[in-house]
C-alpha cells in the first residue's frame, strides 16, 4: 500500500484528468433512473458492456418497476441470461421492482439508506446511482478504485470502506463529483491490474507505484 500523497499532489492529479475529461461519463446504458439502479445491480462481476448488451432489449419494453414485473422473472431471465449470476439477479430485479411499487409509488428514492434497502443493491451501487444520477459527489469504489487508490496513494486502505473516506477526505471538493469515474476510467483502460500501461499514463511522475512499466 502507497502512502497517502499530500493534498497538492491530489490536486495536480486531479486537474490533469479534469483536463483530459471534462466531463466523465458512466458506461452503463440507461433511461430513466430506475433502469440506471437495474444496470448497476446486475453489473456485479460482469463488464458493461455485458450488461449493455443484456439491457439493450430489456430497457425498450421494461423502463418502470411496473413493466418489470409484468414481464416476470423468467421474462428478465430470458434477457439477461448472458450475464453471470444472471438467475439470483433476475430474482433481485423482481424483489426491488415490487418494493418500488408497494413502498414508494413506483419512484426510486434518493437516499442511500432507501436505495440499501432495496434487493441486489449495495452502497455501492447505491453511491452509483446518487452519483450518476442526483449529481451526489457519493464515491462507489469498485475493484479498480480500491487498486488505484492504493497503488497511487491517492486514497490508500485496507478495505473499500477505507478507500472511499480516504477519497472523501482527500480529493478536493471541487473534484468530487467526477473523482469515481476519473479513477474507474484511469483503472479500466490506463492503470489496469496486470500490465499498466504507464507509458500512456498522464500522472506517472506523481503515481508512488513502484513497478512502473514503460
Amino acid at each position: 500500500m502507497a502512502k497517502q500523497l499530500n493534498y497538492h499532489t491530489i490536486r495536480e492529479i486531479f486537474t490533469r484528468f479534469q483536463a483530459a475529461e471534462p466531463e466523465p461519463k458512466g458506461e452503463l446504458d440507461h433511461v430513466n433512473v430506475y433502469t440506471l439502479v437495474v444496470a448497476v445491480a446486475l453489473s456485479a462481476q460482469a463488464t458493461d458492456a455485458g450488461v449493455n448488451k443484456a439491457t439493450k432489449d430489456l430497457f425498450k419494453i421494461a423502463d418502470t418497476p411496473q413493466k418489470m414485473l409484468d414481464l416476470g422473472e423468467d421474462g428478465v431471465i430470458e434477457h439477461i441470461k448472458t450475464i453471470g449470476l444472471f438467475r439470483n439477479k433476475a430474482k433481485n430485479v423482481i424483489k426491488l421492482s415490487r418494493i418500488l411499487v408497494d413502498d414508494y409509488g413506483g419512484e426510486v428514492p434518493n437516499s442511500r439508506a432507501a436505495l440499501q434497502s432495496l434487493p441486489g443493491v449495495g452502497r455501492k451501487t447505491a453511491n452509483v446511482v446518487l452519483n450518476m444520477w442526483w449529481q451526489q459527489p457519493a464515491q462507489a469504489v469498485d475493484t479498480h478504485i480500491f487498486r488505484i487508490g492504493n497503488r497511487t496513494g491517492i486514497a490508500p486502505g485496507k478495505d473499500v470502506d477505507a478507500v472511499e473516506r480516504a477519497i472523501e477526505d482527500h480529493i478536493p471538493a471541487d473534484f468530487q463529483l467526477h473523482a469515481h469515474h476519473w479513477l474507474i476510467l484511469h483503472g479500466r483502460y490506463i492503470c489496469v491490474a496486470r500490465k499498466p500501461k504507464c507509458g500512456a499514463c498522464i500522472i506517472k511522475d506523481l503515481c508512488q507505484f513502484e513497478d512502473k512499466t514503460e
